[in-house]
């Protein structure tokens, strides 16, 4: 199948003047067996992935569950998503009517979701059993 030579540059974002630009180089540069110019060189071109290569994923298993919520602190963590407040505090009303043995504390994360709270992550590490976070999107 042949595929006009313009549509398959404009389709890799190469405008074909460029081609032609290249096109004038390549046959000044080329050179026969007796070096003077002879047939011009045929012309490579080279396309790189703008994705690039992903690093690889490093896996994180989940934390153990929990036998019982009983008695336990639950931290109740928002990224600042717009709403996530209010439905962490319908969580925490759940909890309060439902299970009142167990402690709900509200915490706002912060940088983005992807972004690390060492801070956060220490006070949770040492006064909490578990945490529900809500991610926005």
């Amino acid at each position: 199948m042949s595929m006009n030579r313009r549509r398959l540059l404009s389709l890799i974002g190469i405008s074909p003047a460029l081609l032609a630009g290249a096109t004038a180089q390549a046959q000044s540069k080329a050179k026969g067996k007796n070096g003077k110019p002879g047939v011009p060189a045929e012309i490579k071109l080279t396309a790189l992935n703008p994705r690039g290569v992903p690093p690889p994923i490093t896996l994180i298993p989940m934390a153990p569950r929990l036998a019982t919520l009983d008695g336990k602190t639950i931290y109740l963590v928002s990224d600042g998503f717009p709403g996530a407040d209010h439905f962490l505090a319908q969580v925490g009303s759940w909890f309060t009517k439902n299970m009142p043995n167990v402690t709900t504390v509200y915490r706002l994360k912060a940088g983005g979701f992807a972004d690390d709270d060492p801070k956060l992550n220490a006070e949770i590490k040492d006064k909490g059993q578990a945490v529900i976070m809500a991610i926005g999107h």
